[in-house]
């Protein structure tokens, strides 16, 4: 346990910012899935509107930093590649 104030402060900051980042990256995950599904079950449309919402909270977690703009562009190149080929 910190006794500086300065210490106590930056595990404060550190525990709100973990919590923040949690959320964007499992937002993120969440959003991959539902595209995932939406494509194994067919539908068009549901589908197209959930690839825009994945690469939206891709692009938010890359901007964020919690994930490389590599890994950012892989996953959206093969959701993208999975509605081409729907």
């Amino acid at each position: 346990m910190p006794n500086i104030k300065s210490a106590k402060k930056r595990v404060r900051s550190n525990s709100k910012k973990a919590d923040v980042n949690t959320l964007i990256t499992s937002s993120m995950k969440t959003a991959i899935k539902k595209f995932e599904s939406e494509v194994k079950a067919g539908n068009v449309e549901n589908a197209s509107n959930k690839l825009n919402i994945a690469v939206q909270r891709i692009d938010k977690a890359m901007s964020a930093g919690l994930v490389h703009k590599n890994k950012a562009a892989r996953l959206k190149s093969r959701l993208t590649k999975m509605k081409n080929a729907m």
